[in-house]
């Protein structure tokens, strides 16, 4: 009886590890859940396992075939060493922080052919599939580190690439795209690509960004470490193809220079700031070029300056341009010849408020109507506005909607505005912009 007692005992005490155990894991899964509820990506990625996957491509492995609408993949911050391969259509990758979320991996091209000679497929750290489509990476960190982490090799800043792939239609978003030697950002379907980048920073060697096809580029900083050039475009299946790059700042080293093209191609540079570091060198066509261009130099500028004073190869010239584009046409809708327009659908997918308009730092805005709007943030239920010559308390108001009219505004005054993005779990502050209104 006493024995049949002890099993009996021995058993409950089983029952109830097994049930506490499962107590622990559910309560810690329901946690988990509880702290993403109110999160709209499809899937979760979490280096401390607090998310659906620990690793980048395992996420993207699991999106499903056939997408014909953007899977959300959240990066929670951290540093994560792997290679990302993107076959997939509609992937959209966006990080917790741009600065703190980092896509992290040591890779030289030259060494990387060796054991897989005329085959680049592999040879980045983000990997894109020639077919892919509809690609978003936003709000994080891609850095090539070959450089930095083998000094001592020969040419440790040869090529090296963030970023790698064919693809169409694909958008980068408020990242850094980082490399320790040439080609950082590689976009190369050089027939369709039409590839769209904003509010990014772009670092590395020789021709660190270098599209082909389309492309268009927008309030976006470039730092080049290279005396070769920082730019580069292959436009030579298409007379349109075009790389415009708008409202933007070059520094680099000391004679850094902007660019150059050894195929054709047609570079557009409008509202961009050079620091006093360029070099007076055009953007030229280097001795290896393969052949001679078929549709001459197409080298257009317009409102650019460099600190320091300007050189004359930059002096406005939109009107040689193929149909004498103004300003204000130039947009990324007529880059891409009205194929594709990603500002007008742009996703809500950063944590905070962004892309304003009225841009950022814009001059002659009306004073006497005016439309504020914003793309709002991912996880928004309404916003906070501030508006007004200060910020403050005072002139904060809440909305619902993504947009407010004013009008009445002083002539010729300088306005600032933020706004900040009510989630369900936290108030997301934004930036601060500001415009200039006109004096009429």
């Amino acid at each position: 009886m006493l024995c049949l007692q002890f099993l009996v005992n021995k058993k409950t005490i089983m029952m109830s590890k097994k049930i506490f155990t499962i107590f622990i894991i559910t309560s810690f899964h329901l946690l988990s859940l509880n702290i993403y509820a109110k999160e709209k990506a499809d899937v979760i990625v979490a280096k401390n396992g607090s998310g659906n996957y620990t690793t980048i491509q395992a996420a993207i492995n699991s999106a499903p075939a056939g997408l014909n609408k953007s899977f959300i993949i959240l990066i929670k911050n951290g540093t994560y060493n792997e290679k990302i391969y993107i076959e997939k259509n509609f992937i959209t990758l966006v990080g917790e922080n741009k600065d703190s979320t980092k896509i992290i991996f040591s890779e030289l091209r030259r060494n990387w052919l060796v054991d897989h000679p005329g085959n680049d497929w592999g040879s980045a750290v983000v990997n894109v599939g020639n077919t892919v489509t509809d690609l978003t990476v936003a709000n994080l960190t891609v850095y090539n580190n070959y450089g930095s982490t083998h000094t001592g090799e020969e040419k440790p800043n040869d090529h090296q690439f963030a970023i790698r792939g064919g693809g169409d239609r694909v958008i980068i978003i408020n990242c850094n795209i980082k490399a320790d030697g040439g080609d950082t950002l590689s976009l190369w379907n050089s027939t369709a690509g039409k590839y769209y980048h904003a509010f990014c920073n772009f670092e590395g060697w020789v021709d660190f960004v270098c599209p082909r096809g389309w492309c268009y580029i927008t309030d976006s900083k470039f730092f080049g470490h290279n005396l070769s050039a920082s730019i580069w475009h292959d436009g030579s299946n298409d007379p349109d193809q075009k790389f415009v790059i708008r409202n933007s700042y070059f520094d680099g080293v000391e004679n850094f220079p902007l660019g150059r093209n050894h195929r054709d191609g047609q570079f557009y540079l409008v509202d961009c700031n050079f620091s006093k570091n360029m070099a007076n060198q055009p953007i030229y066509r280097p001795p290896t070029s393969p052949a001679p261009f078929k549709w001459g130099e197409r080298y257009y500028y317009s409102n650019c300056h460099r600190e320091g004073g300007n050189y004359k190869w930059f002096e406005d010239n939109l009107i040689t341009a193929p149909h004498s584009p103004n300003q204000k046409e130039i947009t990324a809708k007529w880059t891409f010849a009205s194929r594709w327009d990603p500002e007008a659908n742009l996703q809500s997918i950063l944590p905070l408020a962004f892309f304003p308009s009225p841009k950022d730092e814009a001059k002659n805005v009306s004073s006497k109507n005016i439309k504020l709007t914003w793309i709002p943030g991912r996880n928004v239920i309404s916003h906070i506005l501030y508006f007004g010559t200060t910020l403050s308390e005072s002139t904060k108001k809440k909305i619902t909607i993504n947009n407010i009219n004013l009008s009445k505004l002083k002539k010729n005054t300088t306005y600032y505005w933020r706004v900040d993005e009510v989630t369900e779990v936290d108030t997301i502050k934004g930036q601060v912009w500001k415009f200039t209104t006109d004096n009429y």
